[in-house]
């Protein structure tokens, strides 16, 4: 089961017009927000994406349906009067979205900006987690099976007739 599906070219009419405006402005636009997506020990997933330069009041992350997006704007620090020399680092405004698997508890996930990354914490839901589920048959010759049901398993499975 995936949680995460990447998607870098889900909209390419977007990307066309991000490549068109680069080339109309003389500037470079960004190409992507990199990022890191991680599991932790306790189940939560952890994003962690890179925004330096990005003033925190213009990061935005939303959940609607299924999908996570992290939007943000890089402005220059310069004046349109002023002399620009070079201009290498990204501008403007850019976006990433994943699409969240049924695995995550979207609806109480957390997010915080601090030396230039943004961190979003998602917990895993309680139903994706691993449990026990224990077996019982009639009395009679019967037996109790254990089994384990890991997150994406659709049955327990069995260990053979009882007789």
């Amino acid at each position: 089961m995936s949680v995460f599906r990447f998607e870098p070219f889900h909209d390419p009419a977007r990307e066309l017009d991000r490549l068109m405006s680069m080339a109309a402005s003389g500037t470079r636009a960004p190409l992507a927000m990199p990022l890191d997506v991680y599991r932790g020990e306790d189940g939560s997933y952890h994003i962690e994406a890179d925004l330096p330069g990005v003033d925190p009041v213009s990061i935005e992350v939303t959940v609607d349906s299924g999908a996570l997006t992290i939007q943000a704007e890089r402005t220059p620090p310069y004046r349109e009067s002023q002399q620009v020399i070079v201009a290498e680092r990204s501008q403007g405004s850019f976006a990433r979205r994943l699409s969240l698997g049924e695995g995550v508890d979207s609806q109480n996930l957390t997010a915080d900006y601090a030396d230039g990354v943004l961190h979003v914490t998602i917990p895993a839901s309680p139903r994706s987690q691993p449990r026990r589920v224990e077996i019982t048959h009639a009395t009679g010759g019967s037996r109790t099976i254990s089994s384990t049901v890991e997150q994406g398993d659709a049955s327990a499975g069995s260990t053979g007739d009882a007789g």
